[in-house]
């Protein structure tokens, strides 16, 4: 959906943000560039729906637009401000559904065109992942899916859940024991 991410040093973000805490849109944009796909995934795995993780990735950067001047650079990645500015739309977004399906089940189309099969039973296989993380309680998906499915490193998803790295592990593992076991009943 939107382009490759690209990797940017620590130094030229640092710069991006002091500038874009200045109100220079064009840092701004850059910043945006940088992070839109992993903003987007992050989202999009809690939703489950295109369209809806798209207008919840673009009020995620209007919202840090809008509070640019507040943000406190810490220790934690500037990624980190802006999942938890996206996990805090997500949260907003089910509660005025009052739904607690975080990952629906929107299958991924795969080259179905060269192998139906195989497309059909990665679309099973998928799904029954889903449905398994859908079992988890709701820390345990974030952690899951980020890890996983966004590629986050554990300082980054302890920085987004303001937990610490050693915490995130314990989450982690037990999730993935729950899900081996969810599975494992499921085959």
């Amino acid at each position: 959906m939107y382009g490759n991410r690209r990797e940017t040093p620590a130094s030229d973000e640092a710069v991006l943000v002091e500038k874009a805490i200045g109100r220079d849109a064009g840092a701004f944009g850059r910043l945006y560039d940088m992070y839109v796909d992993r903003v987007y995934r992050h989202i999009y795995y809690r939703i489950g729906n295109q369209a809806d993780a798209e207008d919840l990735t673009q009020q995620a950067f209007l919202k840090a637009w809008q509070s640019i001047g507040r943000y406190q650079r810490t220790t934690s990645p500037f990624i980190a401000w802006l999942l938890t500015i996206s996990h805090n739309l997500v949260i907003d977004f089910y509660r005025t559904r009052k739904d607690r399906a975080y990952l629906e089940a929107e299958s991924l189309v795969s080259d179905a065109a060269s192998d139906p099969e195989r497309a059909a039973q990665d679309s099973l296989d998928q799904q029954r992942v889903q449905k398994a993380i859908l079992q988890l309680g709701r820390i345990e998906q974030h952690v899951v899916t980020m890890r996983f499915m966004e590629g986050f490193g554990y300082d980054e998803i302890a920085s987004v859940l303001n937990k610490k790295q050693g915490n995130v592990r314990v989450i982690l593992h037990r999730a993935l024991t729950k899900l081996r076991t969810d599975l494992e009943k499921d085959r």
